[in-house]
């Protein structure tokens, strides 16, 4: 992070010339909240990297300032919006979706705001997806509802017919709340509309639950998603526990990143084995997984393993490289795998064993979020909406030093975060759980 270079310039459709109507004393004249362009967040706050720049001649890079400004580009008596929701389900879609809906409606005064149903296809005429009318009677409680009210669909749709729709429409906002793919398309999105000389704003709200976006520091739903799965590894101890031999084996979602998976292992810490896609593991071996949780069990009596989705997919013969809609390629389930290869392991010993399998993932995906993740949704709607009203386009609303952000999508879509193996949170997995390497050969 030191070294990269980070692009951070926010693309504007104009000068926003209109006075903000949130100026006005009906809507409180909230003038101290008012942020401006200059008001910059620093993307690296440890001293002696900025010395170290600042002695070089070069300006600490920062991101703006998310919030709303003095000065709007869109008349909002003219405006018409449109949010649409991509992807995977994730807690919190409809927090999103509603805190837009009443930040246009009530502190801009936006009247036509519409909701694309099914993700991309609804762009398209052929599927027959009408819009939905998002009024703040429509979305007051879907906060106490899962998913999505627009619903979503995965897969990439032609480009041109979706600037086609929007232009058709009279669209001037476009808010795209997805992943890293909706992010890509997104972009695609913005430079088509520009290439046509139109001016529509086109923000991106980053949606992940394994909270692997490059940049964002935390994305909606995950804290739902450690909630749950806590409970899952908390149930899962409690099996274990109850039998001889017992052992609890939970699957969490984490494609490429174990973000999850050693969250949750922080917050209910009874896990033994916390296995991740950034750190390697062998199965066999005196210093592989099957005999690390033979000695646990011989030893203590019962054993916990958490692992995430995306963990030891080496150990399958065939790597299917088909690709879902999203483009992501298929993983093989190591959970089941997993099951059986312990199963075996002990049968071959003569151990006698009981093994308890839990995989929560569509469950934590569906439901509506928690506290935190609804205000932090909240937060996130919000500042789009300032954003958009701005004239501010391709960029993506973040979550950065306890800041929230524009970054431009450049900077962030098509790269992954993932846990550090040398970093605090995974070391801390390591301390608490009592893990050993799991590779008989350590380099």
């Amino acid at each position: 992070m030191d070294q990269e270079i980070i692009e951070t310039g926010i693309q504007a459709l104009g000068e926003a010339k209109i006075p903000s109507p949130m100026l006005k004393e009906e809507h409180g004249g909230i003038h101290h909240l008012f942020v401006s362009d200059e008001d910059r967040v620093m993307i690296n706050i440890k001293q002696a990297a900025i010395r170290a720049m600042m002695a070089n001649g070069i300006s600490p890079p920062a991101f703006e300032l998310a919030g709303p400004r003095r000065k709007v580009y869109f008349d909002a008596s003219k405006l018409r919006c449109a949010i649409v929701t991509c992807g995977g389900l994730c807690p919190g879609l409809n927090d999103i979706i509603r805190a837009i809906v009443l930040e246009l409606h009530y502190r801009y005064g936006v009247k036509i705001i519409y909701g694309v149903r099914h993700g991309l296809e609804g762009f398209i005429p052929e599927f027959n997806h009408d819009f939905l009318d998002l009024t703040p009677t429509r979305v007051t409680t879907i906060m106490n509802m899962g998913g999505s009210i627009l619903g979503s669909s995965r897969g990439a749709q032609d480009i041109e017919r979706v600037a086609d729709c929007l232009e058709v429409n009279n669209i001037g906002i476009l808010f795209m709340v997805g992943g890293d793919g909706t992010l890509m398309a997104a972009s695609k999105i913005a430079d088509a509309i520009a290439q046509r000389g139109l001016k529509i704003s086109v923000v991106g709200i980053p949606k992940t639950i394994d909270n692997d976006i490059h940049l964002i520091s935390r994305s909606f739903g995950f804290d739902t998603a450690v909630d749950v799965a806590r409970l899952a590894i908390q149930s899962a101890h409690n099996e274990a526990i109850a039998y001889p031999n017992g052992i609890g084996l939970i699957k969490l979602m984490g494609r490429h990143s174990g973000f999850i998976a050693a969250t949750a292992a922080l917050a209910q810490q009874d896990a033994n084995f916390v296995l991740i896609p950034e750190v390697d593991f062998d199965l066999d071996g005196p210093k592989g997984l099957m005999a690390a949780i033979e000695n646990r069990v011989t030893s203590r009596g019962h054993a916990v393993v958490v692992v995430a989705e995306g963990a030891g997919q080496k150990f399958f013969e065939h790597v299917d490289e088909r690709r879902d809609p999203s483009g992501n390629i298929r993983l093989n389930d190591i959970g089941p795998f997993l099951k059986e290869a312990i199963k075996a392991h002990f049968a071959e010993k003569a151990i006698p064993l009981n093994i308890k399998y839990i995989d929560p993932s569509y469950m934590i995906r569906s439901l509506p979020a928690n506290a935190n993740d609804s205000v932090f949704c909240g937060f996130l709607g919000r500042d789009a909406v300032h954003a958009g009203m701005a004239g501010k386009t391709k960029l993506v609303i973040g979550h950065w030093n306890n800041h929230f952000v524009h970054l431009p999508m450049v900077a962030t879509a098509g790269r992954r975060k993932q846990v550090r193996p040398s970093g605090k949170l995974w070391t801390t997995v390591l301390e608490s759980t009592g893990q050993p390497s799991l590779k008989n050969d350590p380099a």
